[in-house]
């Protein structure tokens, strides 16, 4: 009985060998298809990518650092009901981009699909502006992360204080803080470079620290609650602006709390070389992670709002780090608030690391089609950690070279968490935008989803939140302004442009084609005549477009 047992057990796991066999294969072949040779090991299941998906926001984190810019654009209402109106955006942009994905999954990402999805007379163009939106967007979102996690670390501190009732980090200078920023990116860049083979256990660990610290926190905050809890009708109806601006536009402006938690919902599209079953898999781990998101996030503000105190206070905190703060408030001990803190600082690092690690992988998919000036460097994978090693370096370094921007501009985090969600809204806008206006959604009906009228509403609405987002997010949080106090994502995102527009003129107007086009060129509609055998060779879902 008990080898026959074994026997069983033994012929299920061949069983789901072969069939994991079967489906990597079957997303190899596509992969050719769409003109690329297999570099990366597929290592990555379902639910595992749905856990990356969910670690790259990861929304309690990432609501934390960034608290400052509702609470000062209008208060608790600002904070519950921003989230509430971008979560609702951010589904429209994962709806568009999971029918895409489906059709075309690779690491190029936005970037490949705006190149086949767009007419042969701008494709080029379409898809440099894109790829250096996406490259950009990855790497400077990358750096607030890492960044963000430095200040959140420094404020944490502060809740201890000496005699005087001063944080001991107050005092820091700003290269104190320069260095725990260094140091921070030095240890994601090494996890993501050294344990690629790990992380699919620390994206399924972060689940359950995640579930683990949301309980704790909502349970301590409101069963402590030290200054007392607000009404529920202060909580979700008081609206008082503070930023300077209109109530309407100062609303506005508080979004970018809810837009920066969020704005890593398309970034996974960079590891489809990397999943078993990436045009099934990736849409549906994109789409599920908003909806998990839009109830985390709100489980863990609405404690936060029922138990914070002192706007003004809150808002007028030098490191412009509400969230120890508020804490503080309730628990009103130092020990036990740093205690409490302690799961959103270690969701910080891992967030880094799952950013560190996408960003690496569009870097490189842009690299390859030589989209980057010396991509010959860069698109090189490293056969021992089997990454792509030297696009992961380069990344690093520029965010080093951005995060100097902090010995200027103490606001600094506001622009590199600003022109991270500028440069990702542009890259998701761009396929959504010319499958819709050019193509009528055509080649959605090969994929594996197509969510038909909903899905078209969904792309006008995603369009049309990226339409407000790019000059939204340029805007200061505060008025008046001060060289200090200035939104410097404008200057940034200038940078990041001028830099792609140099090249093409130097070098991509002449010699950049864009992903191999052997796969979509023989059956433009605008091209040569396509031949007996060449037609032969086409994928079906292709053919058909």
């Amino acid at each position: 009985m008990i080898a026959q047992n074994e026997s069983r057990r033994a012929s299920r796991v061949s069983m789901a060998r072969e069939e994991t066999g079967t489906t990597t294969a079957k997303a190899d072949r596509t992969l050719e298809d769409m003109g690329y040779t297999p570099e990366l090991s597929r290592n990555r299941s379902i639910w595992q990518v749905t856990f990356m998906c969910f670690i790259l926001s990861s929304v309690p984190y990432g609501l934390s650092t960034t608290l400052f810019y509702p609470l000062a654009g209008g208060g608790s209402a600002n904070v519950v009901w921003g989230w509430v109106v971008v979560s609702c955006m951010i589904f429209c942009v994962a709806l568009s981009l999971a029918e895409i994905t489906s059709v075309f999954p690779t690491s190029g990402g936005v970037y490949y699909q705006t190149f086949v999805l767009s007419p042969v007379w701008c494709r080029r163009v379409a898809s440099w502006i894109c790829g250096w939106s996406y490259v950009a967007g990855n790497i400077t979102i990358t750096l607030a992360v890492n960044f963000g996690t430095t200040l959140f670390f420094v404020s944490c501190l502060n809740v201890f204080t000496d005699s005087t009732g001063t944080g001991i980090t107050e005092n820091f200078q700003p290269y104190q803080t320069f260095l725990i920023f260094l140091a921070l990116t030095l240890l994601t860049h090494s996890i993501s470079a050294f344990g690629n083979k790990w992380l699919p256990w620390l994206e399924t660990f972060a689940i359950f620290w995640t579930i683990i610290g949301l309980v704790a926190i909502v349970v301590c905050l409101l069963a402590v609650a030290k200054m007392g809890r607000n009404s529920g009708a202060w909580v979700f109806g008081h609206f008082e602006p503070r930023s300077g601006w209109t109530p309407g536009w100062s609303f506005c402006i508080g979004l970018l709390q809810a837009a920066y938690a969020t704005s890593a919902t398309g970034m996974i599209i960079s590891l489809c070389e990397e999943v078993q079953e990436p045009a099934v898999m990736v849409p549906k781990a994109m789409v599920g992670t908003v909806v998990i998101n839009t109830v985390a996030g709100l489980l863990f503000l609405i404690p936060v709002c029922f138990v914070m105190h002192d706007l003004p206070y809150l808002i007028n905190l030098a490191s412009a780090q509400p969230t120890p703060a508020i804490f503080k408030q309730a628990i009103g001990n130092e020990a036990g608030t740093f205690c409490l803190l302690i799961p959103l600082l270690v969701l910080g690092v891992i967030c880094g690391v799952g950013c560190a690690t996408a960003t690496s992988r569009c870097t490189w998919a842009f690299a390859r089609d030589g989209g980057i000036p010396g991509s010959k460097w860069w698109r090189t994978v490293n056969k021992r950690f089997d990454i792509p090693l030297n696009a992961l370096a380069l990344s690093m370094v520029i965010e080093i070279a951005l995060g100097l921007i902090y010995f200027g501009s103490t606001a600094a985090y506001n622009a590199f968490s600003g022109v991270g969600v500028i440069f990702l809204t542009t890259s998701y806008a761009c396929p959504i935008a010319v499958s819709l206006f050019f193509r009528q959604r055509e080649d959605i009906k090969h994929g594996s989803f197509n969510f038909g009228i909903f899905g078209a509403i969904a792309n006008v609405i995603a369009i049309a939140w990226s339409l407000l987002a790019i000059p939204l997010f340029c805007m200061p949080s505060t008025i008046p302004v001060s060289l200090q106090s200035m939104n410097y994502a404008s200057v940034v995102f200038a940078g990041f442009v001028m830099i792609a527009a140099v090249w093409y003129g130097i070098w991509g107007y002449h010699n950049y084609r864009g992903p191999p086009t052997d796969a979509v060129e023989p059956y433009d509609s605008s091209s040569s005549v396509t031949t007996p055998e060449a037609a032969a060779e086409i994928p079906d879902k292709l053919k058909n477009r």
